[in-house]
């Protein structure tokens, strides 16, 4: 009977210890989303707009973060965020490995946020800096949507103003600046950008259509003294 009553005070301890056991293990998995993107749902997205950083990569904990690099006015949309840890280094990718650190940002990111990362600016003469934005904001009201500007042109020092519709949005916005979201009516806009204090038009988007409840981000680039690749220029970013 003792013999008996031994084997079942053993295996009651068996199963209390398999179960903490399993406790245990299923808490640990309930914290796998800090380093789950689906679990930390930020989104993320980097814009390298330096004519001479040439093709650049993210680096989170120091590990690169992307699959395909980031090169001059290709926008390859957001992504998901996989660590929230600081600092997020852009590194040049030109170099096996990791080339050297050309950006380094030690932002507070939030859970279910939205964020973008414009990179600007010359290598060559010390110049590269970078614009970071939080890209939500309040739901515009009923038929219309938000937008805002972001100067991201090194020569737009003196300000850019942006014209919808023949409507000043935005003034004097210097470089490397951004506006507030502004709502706007739904429908087709074309949008002028002119340097502040002259009527000289340096871009005109056409037809640009704002839709009920969505936010946009517009954004300038380049140089308005040169005449290559590097010129001046205009991107739209749908961010919600």
């Amino acid at each position: 009977m003792i013999v008996k009553n031994k084997w079942k005070i053993t295996g009651w301890l068996f199963a209390a210890i398999t179960c903490l056991w399993l406790c245990s293990f299923l808490s640990s998995c309930g914290k796998a989303p800090i380093s789950n993107p689906n679990g930390l749902n930020v989104k993320y997205q980097i814009l390298n707009l330096s004519p001479d950083a040439f093709p650049v990569d993210l680096y989170i904990r120091f590990l690169k973060i992307n699959t395909t690099s980031y090169t001059f006015n290709v926008n390859q949309g957001y992504f998901y965020l996989p660590y929230l840890d600081t600092p997020f280094l852009i590194r040049s990718s030109l170099t096996v490995g990791g080339g050297p650190v050309l950006v380094s940002r030690h932002d507070v990111l939030k859970t279910a946020a939205v964020y973008s990362l414009f990179i600007t600016g010359n290598v060559a003469d010390n110049s590269l800096t970078s614009i970071f934005t939080v890209d939500t904001s309040s739901v515009p009201a009923l038929g219309r949507g938000k937008v805002r500007f972001v100067n991201a042109s090194p020569t737009g020092t003196g300000g850019i103003d942006v014209y919808a519709n023949g409507v000043k949005a935005f003034s004097k916005v210097i470089y490397p600046k951004y506006s507030d979201f502004i709502e706007l009516p739904n429908g087709y806009y074309d949008f002028q950008i002119n340097t502040t204090g002259s009527s000289t038009i340096l871009q005109t988007l056409p037809k640009v259509q704002i839709q009920d409840g969505r936010l946009y981000t517009l954004y300038s680039y380049g140089y308005t003294n040169r005449t290559d690749s590097a010129a001046f220029n205009t991107g739209l970013i749908t961010n919600r």
